[in-house]
């Protein structure tokens, strides 16, 4: 496939007659422009020019050449001319996925002074509890808890992935309070089942002062999402294993109260998942900035902590 150099520099010695007019415009020599067109010829095997000292007129075949090219090229510098003038201007839809009841508590919140300060970037934004392929899908981003990282995306950590035991007060009032992992084996359990694999999780627990321990508790209630672990948890029909940002405001009520209150098992980290900062669009640049900000500003790694 030919150069755009090679095709241009043939174009504009055919627009001005000769190749150094056709250089001027370019901000090439001469030398280089008459390189490019031979180059051209010899790939295409036909004579473009014919030349002599004192003029430079198409041949046959180039009027043809020219004819069917000209069009292209234009559009294709269009293009890139208009690449470049947005290239460093945050603009155009916004892809994002993040789980639902994650991403409508701290994430949304963020919307009204990101669109005020970019206001021509349209955010386009999916609430899904799944693990997304940023490339496959479109995703320009994406934010959860222990996604894989697929050739060429990267994580930047906005806080820890912390598990911790809850249950309502009412639930609570009348049972003795579990001293040891083991002994949520005596009590209701509102427990998680993957969505990725279907089973029901088996929790690792660590203590503060570093021991471990396996739970598995006794299944009195299943579900596959932790906004439902939470709500089922505050009708006060069991202990439920959540990640800390989806029982914070309930803590924070005393709605909910924690159990094993110096256990909690780590997943990790919340993370912000993008593809590879090599020419990363200026919308997606922004965004990651803006979330980023937001969660050194609210203090959110210390609140999402277990051990906070």
């Amino acid at each position: 496939m030919e150069t755009l150099a090679n095709l241009e520099s043939f174009i504009r010695s055919a627009e001005c007659g000769g190749f150094s007019a056709a250089a001027r415009r370019l901000g090439l020599t001469p030398a280089a422009v008459s390189r490019n067109v031979a180059m051209l010829e010899r790939n295409l095997g036909v004579r473009l020019f014919q030349r002599s000292t004192r003029s430079l007129t198409l041949t046959e075949e180039g009027e043809r050449f020219l004819a069917s090219v000209a069009g292209g090229v234009e559009s294709i510098q269009a293009a890139i001319a208009g690449v470049a003038t947005h290239a460093g201007k945050p603009a155009g839809a916004l892809k994002v996925s993040m789980a639902f009841g994650f991403g409508l508590d701290y994430v949304l919140p963020l919307l009204p002074s990101f669109m005020q300060r970019y206001p021509d970037v349209v955010p386009d934004w999916s609430f899904e509890n799944r693990q997304v392929d940023l490339i496959a899908d479109g995703f320009d981003a994406a934010i959860g808890g222990g996604m894989e990282l697929a050739a060429g995306v990267v994580a930047r950590q906005l806080a820890p992935l912390h598990i911790i035991a809850v249950a309502s007060p009412h639930y609570l009032r009348d049972r003795p309070l579990p001293q040891h992992p083991d002994d949520l084996a005596a009590l209701d359990g509102i427990v998680m089942r993957s969505a990725h694999s279907g089973r029901v999780r088996v929790w690792k627990m660590r203590h503060h002062d570093g021991t471990e321990a396996v739970l598995e508790q006794k299944a009195r209630i299943v579900a596959n999402d932790p906004e439902a672990l939470c709500r089922v948890a505050l009708m006060g029909l069991g202990v439920a294993l959540i990640a800390v940002p989806f029982v914070l405001p309930h803590l924070q009520s005393g709605k909910l109260q924690r159990v094993l209150p110096d256990w909690h098992s780590d997943l990790g980290a919340i993370s912000l998942y993008f593809n590879s900062q090599k020419l990363l669009p200026a919308r997606t640049r922004v965004f990651i900035d803006h979330v980023t900000g937001a969660f050194l500003e609210q203090d959110l790694a210390r609140r999402f902590s277990a051990n906070s």
